[in-house]
């Protein structure tokens, strides 16, 4: 057989493995990312959805306790298409303030309600020590067959804003879109709204979730250029069940790479894997963005910590000390 010449003292190559290192050895080379000890953890903060049942509940308490040690600038808690959750959320923010260190922020939407009866809830969150609102224009009830403004209610997400500004000197987040809304005319119209929102006294918009991370920086350019300046937080979420995402994607909007499905096929009935994937997965887009200098991150937690926790972890966040 012949040979390639090796450095003395080693076996000499074949022609096949002699090929194969040429080829490890001529192709691009990628860069690492930074170090982790070398980029200051980010900001973080983690939605959360408020219980229907008891042992829903158990289960949002566990991942509370589980998170709370890493000590995220502000914790959301979400309100079901159609105001349906309210009560529930009113509930979950309200213990937030009374029992944990979290600073909680409530989501708040402007479906099937008055101006007077959505005034009416935030004075209740404010007056129970909630500071922070999530103002979404919301999702109509299921089957409703599309969004429409309540005749005497707040019309759209910046109307709410500015209403909200009016109750009380709220903090106040807003939704935003890198793959544009779904129910957008066009990605300008849909960024024109954006703005329309941060004009009307909103501090800082949360992005859909995204797997490309290149979208989310392209959206950045975009947003800049159209006169916005307060941060534009990436949302993420780990991907624990890639058919539930997938099919929730195509009703928001979200693009779904092929790449993305490929690694979760065949997974169905395998949650260890499908877990450790989705870690890898989240902890990469996450430690891409923060090595392009974003540093703050939202976190989808779907009830679910274990996931984000170990994301955190990998990104610098470290418990910080009862007390």
């Amino acid at each position: 057989m012949d040979s390639t010449p090796s450095p003395r003292g080693t076996p000499p190559l074949t022609p096949a493995a002699a090929g194969t290192l040429a080829r490890w050895l001529t192709g691009p080379r990628i860069g690492a990312l930074p170090a982790p000890t070398d980029l200051p953890p980010p900001a973080l903060s983690f939605e959360f959805s408020p219980p229907r049942t008891e042992k829903l509940e158990a289960q949002l308490w566990a991942c509370i306790r589980r998170l709370e040690p890493l000590a995220p600038r502000f914790v959301s808690v979400t309100y079901g298409a159609g105001g349906s959750t309210q009560a529930y959320t009113h509930a979950t923010v309200a213990r937030l303030v009374a029992e944990t260190s979290l600073t909680p922020a409530a989501h708040l939407t402007c479906v099937g309600a008055t101006r007077e009866e959505v005034d009416a809830v935030a004075r209740q969150y404010w007056d129970a020590g909630v500071r922070h609102i999530v103002a979404l224009r919301g999702d109509p009830p299921a089957g409703s067959g599309g969004y429409e403004p309540h005749p005497g209610g707040y019309a759209q997400a910046a109307d709410l804003v500015a209403g909200l500004k009016r109750v009380a000197p709220f903090e106040i987040s807003v939704g935003a879109y890198p793959e544009t809304h779904p129910a957008a005319v066009s990605p300008e119209a849909d960024l024109d709204n954006l703005k329309r929102k941060i004009d009307a006294g909103a501090n800082r918009a949360i992005t859909q979730y995204f797997f490309e991370t290149e979208v989310f920086l392209r959206f950045l350019d975009r947003a800049l250029a159209a006169g916005i300046t307060v941060p534009v937080v990436p949302g993420i979420l780990p991907v624990s069940n890639f058919t539930q995402v997938a099919r929730f994607s195509a009703m928001c909007g979200a693009s779904v790479p092929g790449w993305l499905a490929r690694l979760f096929e065949g997974l169905e009935e395998d949650p260890t894997t499908r877990g450790m994937i989705a870690a890898v997965v989240a902890a990469e887009q996450a430690r891409l963005l923060q090595a392009n200098g974003v540093d703050e991150i939202h976190f989808y937690t779907l009830n679910r910590p274990d996931l984000t926790y170990a994301i955190s972890h990998l990104l610098g966040a470290r418990p910080k000390a009862a007390g």
